[in-house]
This record gives structure tokens, C-alpha cells and sequence, in this order.
């Protein structure tokens, strides 16, 4: 459910103005998440939302994900991870990737997507 139901072709958005909109729609996810599991005080609350959704958790939550990614979805991926950013460095390019994916997910009403892959995201690490 888009929140705000406006039109748009996300062939026309740049892969940053996907990430731009993906990094706001996966940051409340993981608000949401913290909230759900526990009523906590709003600095743990940010320190937590903070260790998740920096450039090195988001590149560590493609990585879970990737295996289960449509072509679709990787080239996605692929257009944010290639884009040009002011920032450099592996973690950084495929946290872009990964944002871009969630904004592309967002403004195309997948959110049952969004949900199946947050899911496998945020799932406890089996040995």
C-alpha cells in the first residue's frame, strides 16, 4: 500500500531517486520491526534502527536476499549498485543497490515482496 498513491514510472526515476524513496521504505520497516518486538527507550530504539540500516547492514541484508532475487529485481539492483554516487566503496555501492530494489519494490505496489524479503532479512541466522 503506497502512502502516497501518485503515479509514476519508475522506468523514468534514476536509480538514486529509487534509492532516495527505498531508503525511507526500508528504514520504517525496521522502525516498525524494533517497535513490534519490544517498548524501548527511543535512543536504543535509534542506536538499534541505526546498526541496521547503515551501508554495511543493508550490503550484509542483499546478501541474504540476493539468491532469492528475480532477474527482474537484479537488474534493479545492479542500475543503484552502478550508479554514481559521491560515496565509493563496496558496502556503499551495493547498500545503494539494495535501496534502489526496495524504492523500485515500494512504487510498484510489490509490498507483498517487500514483506516476503524483509522476512528472510531480518529471520535469526541458523548455524
Amino acid at each position: 500500500m503506497r502512502l502516497f498513491p501518485m503515479p509514476v514510472d519508475t522506468r523514468d526515476l534514476s536509480p538514486i531517486t529509487l534509492a532516495f524513496v527505498g531508503d525511507g521504505v526500508y528504514e520504517l520497516m525496521v522502525r516498525e520491526h524494533l517497535a513490534a518486538e519490544a517498548n524501548r527507550p527511543t535512543g536504543v530504539l535509534h542506536k538499534m534502527a541505526v546498526s541496521r540500516v547503515c551501508a554495511g547492514a543493508q550490503a550484509a541484508a542483499f546478501s541474504k536476499i540476493e539468491p532469492l532475487l528475480t532477474e527482474e529485481e537484479m537488474a534493479v539492483f545492479k542500475r543503484g549498485r552502478n550508479a554514481h554516487t559521491a560515496r565509493g566503496g563496496q558496502d556503499y555501492h551495493r547498500a545503494t543497490g539494495f535501496e534502489a530494489l526496495w524504492g523500485w519494490l515500494y512504487l510498484n505496489d510489490r509490498d507483498d515482496r517487500l514483506r516476503e524479503l524483509f522476512a528472510v532479512i531480518t529471520a535469526p541466522d541458523t548455524p
